[in-house]
């Protein structure tokens, strides 16, 4: 038998032999720099106007939160749960270490009772493989943590990488997935049962079962007890909370779906753009994007196109039916975008109905031209003077007029002499340009764009917000927008710019932009005089008699006051009205087109044999259906 000397030395060389290796394995254990995916990647979460979530995008559902937007009492509750000597200990749990290494040596495996150190450093770093060898380096990477790192930012990352169910990673997520809410809002009571799923949502989710249920109501209340003794919550305030918090039922995800997929891919471009968000920024996630979309208009417009789509029968009509399109947007004085159609279902077509520059705008562009020629006057006479015109001033309403030019009739370039050409043929003889914008009388306003200049004509398009790429070529159409295809989006914005009282705003989509509890700068749309509110009031007073007494009297009947304008275009492709109230402007485009390649159909025999085949008939009633709707 070795004697008592023998055995000494063995196990002083054992200590120093355990003391060296463990010295030798912590200076040699990095901290990694690559954190586990899930760590870092986080979902974008988009909003409704009124706060309400619409969707998120993105592999994790996870936000972070700085710690000081988390109460310290629900801190202190997480503290109690897991860990009450967090602030003093050394990020390992000695009692731990023993409990797995007897369970290593008795052939088991290892068991819990880990730091928060600890449990960050398996979440963020490791496996979840419960070995010897992970063990060890869990507790060396949670030394060094501990040693490099603050307390208050472990805990910070803790609680925005630990798993609490429902699909959720993070405290952030947690709040709203079980109470509808941000962290910032919970009060104790309802941050001991967020904490009580740090043990295991699984086993504590109320939703999943009654002795779940049962097992969350006791470990509930028995961390509003722990956080008495641990000093978090005082005697009196425990005794207020007798009642358990029931967390709402699980939720459906938020994923983005038929309509909000159209609203969430706008907002996200918006976000991007205006906020100079990298790319591979935003894709990492974690923004809070709150949009100016209203959730009721957006429900309103979309069942109002549903009901007009129930005339188009594509198996019945596959050659009429089949590529009927609709595009629809809503936009406020201030230029925020209130509702789009985007198409039936985004999950399915990504191409934009609302968005699209690619339908010729017809005889809804000739509010442009009425106004350049009020701000701008004509010039009849090569060389001659500009003479002002007013909304009295009459013109030839015929069909069939040869548009002149001072030297005489306009010739295109197939030598043939340009004429105008009214809806049905009807000739209207001399019409005030009042009349000719309210009744959508063509000859007279095409005539009017040559007068006033067609440069001039697109400077006013564009001070309107019209996009430089929608606009055709400067040729006598234009006046009638044969050649330019602005998108709904922005002929609804443009329309706007007469009802703000001749000032214009572009369009957008978000309000503001959120990281990690801190504002995203957004570059904001800047509002510029685009014509004289005398000449604003001028278009609005014809607007408005195209509904009492023009071609869109049946929507006036169903908003008193409301403005409007209806549009068709030569080859009868497509459909327009805009249509405005007081507290908005909302453009809707009736057409068929293959996205194949992007070229406008015939709309004749749409929907059948039923009226309205213009187009523009249909427009008028799907605004009317969508405005009756809408408070």
């Amino acid at each position: 038998m070795p004697s008592w000397r023998q055995w000494l030395g063995a196990f002083l060389y054992l200590c120093f032999g355990l003391t060296g290796f463990v010295a030798i394995a912590y200076a040699t254990t990095d901290i990694p720099d690559d954190l586990n995916s899930f760590a870092t990647q986080q979902d974008n979460v988009y909003y409704w106007a009124d706060g309400s979530v619409m969707a998120r995008t993105g592999w994790v559902i996870r936000q972070e939160i700085p710690l000081d937007k988390v109460p310290p009492k629900v801190q202190g509750a997480v503290l109690a749960a897991e860990n009450a000597s967090f602030y003093s200990d050394s990020g390992v749990s000695p009692t731990g270490v023993l409990r797995a290494l007897r369970a290593a040596v008795g052939g088991g495996e290892t068991q819990g009772g880990s730091t928060i150190t600890q449990q960050y450093v398996k979440n963020v770093y490791l496996s979840q493989d419960r070995t010897l060898s992970r063990k060890f380096t869990e507790l060396l990477l949670a030394v060094k943590l501990d040693n490099r790192t603050g307390k208050k930012k472990i805990l910070q990352d803790y609680l925005n990488t630990s798993w609490f169910g429902r699909g959720t990673y993070g405290i952030q997520r947690a709040s709203h997935a079980y109470y509808g809410k941000d962290v910032s809002k919970l009060n104790a009571s309802e941050g001991a049962f967020l904490a009580a799923l740090l043990k295991g949502a699984g086993l504590y989710d109320p939703a999943l079962g009654k002795e779940n249920h049962k097992r969350a109501v006791e470990r509930w209340s028995w961390i509003l007890d722990r956080m008495v003794e641990t000093g978090h919550l005082s005697r009196a305030e425990r005794a207020t909370y007798t009642k358990f918090p029931e967390p709402t039922g699980p939720g459906t995800g938020g994923t983005p779906g038929a309509q909000t997929g159209y609203l969430v891919e706008l907002a996200k471009q918006h976000a991007v753009r205006n906020g100079h968000i990298k790319a591979a920024d935003f894709d990492l996630g974690g923004y809070q994007i709150h949009t100016t979309f209203d959730k009721a208009r957006t429900q309103a417009l979309t069942a109002a196109v549903r009901k007009a789509q129930k005339d188009f029968d594509p198996r019945r009509r596959p050659r009429t039916d089949k590529y009927a399109r609709i595009g629809a947007a809503s936009v406020a004085t201030d230029g925020r975008l209130l509702a789009l159609y985007g198409g039936r279902d985004y999950l399915k077509q990504g191409f934009n109905q609302s968005n699209a520059t690619t339908i010729p705008a017809g005889s809804a562009f000739t509010p442009f031209v009425y106004a350049a020629a009020l701000e701008e006057g004509v010039q009849r006479t090569r060389g001659g003077p500009r003479t002002p015109v007013t909304p009295a001033s009459l013109y030839n309403g015929d069909d069939g007029v040869a548009v002149r030019t001072p030297e005489g009739p306009y010739w295109d370039r197939s030598g043939k002499v340009v004429k105008g050409q009214n809806d049905g043929d009807r000739d209207w003889g001399e019409v005030t340009l009042r009349q000719a914008v309210a009744h959508s009388v063509n000859t007279p306003l095409l005539q009017l764009g040559l007068d006033v200049g067609l440069d001039r004509v697109e400077s006013y398009a564009l001070r309107a917000g019209l996009l430089k790429s929608s606009l055709g070529e400067r040729v006598p159409p234009f006046a009638l927008g044969e050649n330019s295809t602005p998108s709904a989006i922005r002929m609804a914005g443009a329309y706007q710019t007469f009802a703000a009282g001749g000032t214009h705003t572009d369009p957008y989509s978000v309000s503001s932009v959120t990281r990690a509890g801190a504002t995203v700068p957004l570059d904001r749309p800047k509002s510029a005089r685009a014509v004289s509110k005398r000449t604003a009031r001028a278009v609005t007073d014809a607007l408005r008699a195209t509904m009492t007494e023009g071609s869109a009297r049946e929507a006036g009947a169903v908003r008193p006051g409301a403005v409007g304008k209806t549009g068709t275009t030569a080859g009868n492709t497509a459909g327009w009205f805009v249509g405005g109230t007081e507290a908005e402007t909302t453009a809707v485009v009736v057409y068929r087109m293959a996205l194949t390649d992007l070229v406008p159909l015939p709309l004749k025999g749409l929907g059948g044999d039923a009226p309205g085949t213009l187009g523009s008939d249909r427009a008028v009633g799907l605004w009317a259906d969508y405005i009756a709707s809408v408070k």
